[in-house]
């Protein structure tokens, strides 16, 4: 959806943008002109009211005119710089909830056109324990958001939901680092729940960032359905050059890298840096109002996402 609307947000500013140019450089000078001649006809100059009439822009012509600043202005801020997003689902909890509003640097990841996407300035890469917003590599259209969990050429193992973390090796490295698990300490349980268990929610030591997840002790791991690599063992993932292996944090409930694999780098849309806005809906069929009307605002939410 959201590529939908980028490409109907190019086209809108170019044809608005160029309504803006035709009327600046020809159709505005036309129309003084047309006020001169109707003033050396008349002898004098005509009244602010005739004078206005003849310098007015017809309404299709007027209104691109208006726009068109404001248009290309989201073009550039949403292209370039900063996107918002809405979190639909709880695969991010506990750092992202169902009604959290983000907003997504797209400038570090570097800057891609808003159509075809293709980088054109290069100004950092992802690291691990960011949380990102990228096109679902099996369905493209769609914008998927999880947390980086490993980087080109790691090797990544998700067993006993336990995580551990081999960072990439270069040849010419004199030794290269073991496994390492990400300790995980007790935060509490039962804060959260996903309707039918409590969750158990922990606080993850990444290499570079620390972040809380949540595990369903009662769930079984699901390693029958992992995305199969070849060459490697069904919970072990080693991801490829110019790719990134993403989990949620919501680790029981959440469709990610560990079952379709990873994501390429051209996919990225960028960097979830903010909850800007937080809502709860918690409205039932019997209701008046509607559910997607919201119950209230959770100010407390607001703020940078680690």
């Amino acid at each position: 959806m959201a590529v939908y609307f980028s490409i109907m947000l190019v086209i809108i500013t170019a044809i608005t943008g160029v309504i803006w140019l035709a009327d600046k450089f020809y159709l505005a000078p036309q129309r003084q002109l047309k006020l001169a001649s109707a003033e050396e006809k008349c002898d004098g100059e005509l009244s602010e009211e005739i004078a206005d009439k003849i310098l007015e822009a017809p309404f299709f012509i007027d209104t691109p005119v208006q726009i068109f600043p404001v248009i290309a202005f989201v073009l550039v801020l949403r292209s370039f710089l900063y996107e918002p997003f809405q979190i639909p689902s709880g695969s991010m909890m506990p750092t992202l909830l169902d009604g959290d509003f983000i907003l997504v640097n797209k400038f570090n990841y570097g800057l891609r056109d808003p159509v075809a996407r293709n980088k054109f300035v290069e100004i950092g890469l992802p690291e691990r324990g960011d949380v990102v917003v990228f096109k679902y590599p099996l369905e493209p259209t769609i914008d998927y958001i999880k947390r980086v969990i490993g980087l080109p050429g790691d090797r990544v193992i998700y067993r006993n939901k336990s995580l551990y973390i081999k960072p990439a090796c270069l040849a010419t490295d004199a030794q290269c680092p073991e496994f390492e698990q990400v300790e995980m300490t007790l935060v509490n349980k039962g804060e959260y729940s996903d309707g039918q268990s409590e969750l158990t929610r922990y606080t993850a030591d990444m290499p570079n960032k620390t972040h809380d997840i949540l595990i369903n002790h009662d769930v079984m791991p699901r390693t029958q359905h992992y995305f199969k690599q070849s060459g490697s063992q069904r919970d072990e993932f080693v991801v490829p050059e110019g790719h990134y292996f993403v989990m949620g944090d919501n680790r029981d409930n959440s469709l990610d890298g560990r079952f379709w694999g990873f994501v390429p780098e051209e996919n990225l849309v960028g960097e979830a840096v903010a909850i800007w806005m937080s809502f709860d809906f918690e409205r039932t069929n019997n209701d008046v109002l509607p559910q997607w009307v919201p119950t209230g605002v959770r100010f407390d939410r607001l703020g940078s996402i680690e």
